[in-house]
């Protein structure tokens, strides 16, 4: 049985939905990350940076895995799925999950506190971070109108970068005119492993524009 720790956030949510695609036992655990539970001792005994996802592989002794792309990694050898048998292909697939890691994720992060959290609004810094996020969703754009899938065939490159080009519009970016990349979104949108995966820790309502703004302003006190 496999345990995540994990919230609702596109980090958090790709190990759920590869866990659902993948069909392993798993328990989830919701991290709340506004009481800094991510900060305990107990937590940073799993993942001494602090941060969410982490997964517990109790068929492995125990084996703690943290950072998205490492899991997602780690969950595809275990089971033989979701990374491509050629060599080359492979490849491939670990390169668009580390153009995720490196770029997409680090640069939406940060277009998302400067945009959306910090309370002091520095347009340069908005302005500069939507810029490389646009990018980076352009160039998704442009690998999608050569290939269905970002590797050829559907794999944990493609679930890495799904939950984050779907939240485009939190980081106040447009994907107008980037057509392939919406019928990705669309295409992962309507699976249903990637439905249930989205539900992980929790269903969660749909929120109002008041709850949106109570929840920036906790925010907001845990952004240096």
């Amino acid at each position: 049985m496999i345990e995540l720790l994990t919230a609702a956030t596109p980090n958090g949510r790709k190990v759920s939905i590869a866990l659902e695609e993948l069909a392993l036992p798993y328990t989830a655990r919701a991290i709340d990350l506004g009481a800094l539970e991510q900060k305990q001792p107990e937590f940073l005994a799993l993942n001494p940076n602090g941060r969410i996802p982490v997964i517990v592989d109790h068929d492995n002794e125990g084996f703690a895995v943290f950072e998205s792309g490492a899991i997602l990694h780690y969950l595809a050898e275990k089971t033989g799925r979701l990374l491509p048998e050629d060599p080359r292909q492979r490849s491939v697939a670990l390169q668009w999950l580390m153009f995720q890691m490196g770029g997409l994720g680090p640069m939406m992060g940060q277009a998302n506190v400067f945009f959306r959290y910090a309370e002091e609004q520095i347009p340069f810094a908005i302005s500069r971070y939507q810029r490389e996020t646009r990018r980076l969703l352009e160039v998704l754009d442009s690998r999608l109108a050569q290939q269905e899938f970002l590797a050829g065939e559907y794999s944990i490159a493609d679930i890495a970068s799904f939950p984050w080009a779907r939240s485009h519009a939190w980081s106040g970016v447009s994907i107008d005119g980037l057509n392939h990349l919406q019928r990705w979104i669309d295409q992962l949108e309507a699976r249903p492993e990637v439905q249930r995966g989205l539900r992980v820790p929790e269903d969660l309502p749909v929120a109002s524009e008041e709850d949106v703004d109570a929840k920036v302003g906790e925010i907001r006190k845990f952004v240096a």
